[in-house]
């Protein structure tokens, strides 16, 4: 691992070894600030201080309980493709991590992507270009963006990406994904741990969706916290499968095991650095090191000229990351060390037909709506 001073990695660190008692207590207070706000938050939807607007078809949200890393990204592809699948013209709504615009904007329609990562952020870029011919609009008001995804761009379904906290838009399906091999973090609610909500908030949850857990006792376990505070919602499982690897000089996309048994130095910011390394592992990557930055973090030429240098000096054959970040970096000028992009999608491993049903009844209760 290489050692970076960034406090967003510093404080996930500290998550994993907490070892300054004067810090836990302070980050603890901080949580139960939180806590709080998030319960007033709650009570005003409730008392209809707050309001939640409804739009004209079908949304389906995936989401998550923790601070990334749970595969929501690939999860909201494997989603939109069924939704396709079943005959809907899917629109993928999100919040557009990142960017550096403001307001609703259509970042692809069914004639092709119109935004640049910069302009849409990472995720939404990376699922237009994974997804041809899906329209992908990002918001801050998820509710006026669905707007415009019905308006601009024909859609007759709409997944909301990252929306399980989200109340301003109603859903007719909420989908949670949940890391299998780091479900929880240590259990305790930010900034005092990675719960983005108490544990309790599964109660709201329509399908749990356990995302590339290591053995079937690691299932076990996410199901057996999850049923404490949800007994109906069914529980799915998926699994990574690698697609191919891409040398972004222009060679053509390989085999993943084409780069079983090179040595190569890793690097990402993502959620769950953890499991992209799993990831390498698994495709017998030799890791020389491993470089975390900051979940979105946009790379600057410097980042690269680093990266390669410590590549050089570690004997390394080149540089890997993943799409995610490729989309964050491809606008920079290119090093000279080989840079690998190595390419996953989300299988479901059980299921199917659980996800398809419940989305048939999310088309047929909006268009009994209509």
């Amino acid at each position: 691992m290489i050692a970076r001073r960034d406090p967003e990695i510093l404080l996930r660190r500290y998550w994993n070894k907490p070892d300054i008692p004067a810090v836990s207590a302070g980050l603890s207070l901080l949580s139960v600030g939180y806590r709080v706000a998030l319960a007033s938050r709650d009570r005003a939807y409730r008392c209809g201080l707050l309001s939640t607007g409804r739009l004209a078809c079908p949304v389906v949200s995936v989401g998550n309980v923790t601070l990334g890393g749970s595969g929501k990204t690939p999860l909201v592809e494997l989603v939109a493709l069924a939704l396709r699948d079943a005959g809907a013209t899917p629109a993928i709504v999100s919040r557009g991590y990142g960017r550096k615009t403001r307001g609703a904007h259509v970042v692809a329609d069914r004639h092709g992507v119109k935004l640049s990562p910069p302009a849409a952020g990472d995720e939404p870029v990376l699922l237009a270009e994974r997804l041809p011919g899906v329209a992908v609009v990002v918001g801050e008001n998820r509710l006026e963006a669905g707007r415009l995804a019905l308006a601009a761009c024909g859609a007759t379904a709409i997944v909301l990406d990252d929306g399980f906290q989200h109340r301003t838009l109603a859903k007719d399906l909420e989908i949670v994904a949940i890391n299998g091999r780091a479900p929880w973090g240590n259990q305790r609610l930010f900034p005092r741990g990675m719960l983005r909500e108490p544990l309790s908030a599964l109660s709201r949850a329509d399908l749990l969706v356990v995302t590339n857990p290591a053995t079937a006792a690691d299932v076990e376990a996410v199901e057996s916290v999850a049923r404490r505070h949800n007994t109906r919602a069914p529980l799915l499982v998926c699994r990574y499968e690698l697609i191919d690897a891409r040398d972004v000089r222009g060679e053509a996309p390989v085999h993943v095991a084409a780069l079983a048994g090179r040595r190569l130095l890793a690097f990402a910011g993502v959620g769950s650095p953890a499991s992209f390394v799993e990831t390498l592992a698994s495709a017998d990557v030799r890791l020389a090191a491993f470089a975390e930055y900051p979940d979105h973090h946009w790379y600057t030429e410097a980042d690269l000229r680093d990266l390669a240098a410590q590549a050089r000096t570690l004997g390394a054959e080149g540089l890997i990351t993943t799409e995610k970040d490729w989309m964050r970096l491809r606008s920079l000028e290119r090093v000279a060390t080989p840079l690998w992009v190595l390419s996953v999608r989300l299988v479901l491993e059980s299921g199917r037909e659980v996800l398809v049903e419940a989305l048939g009844r999310a088309l047929q209760a909006a268009a009994g709506r209509s």
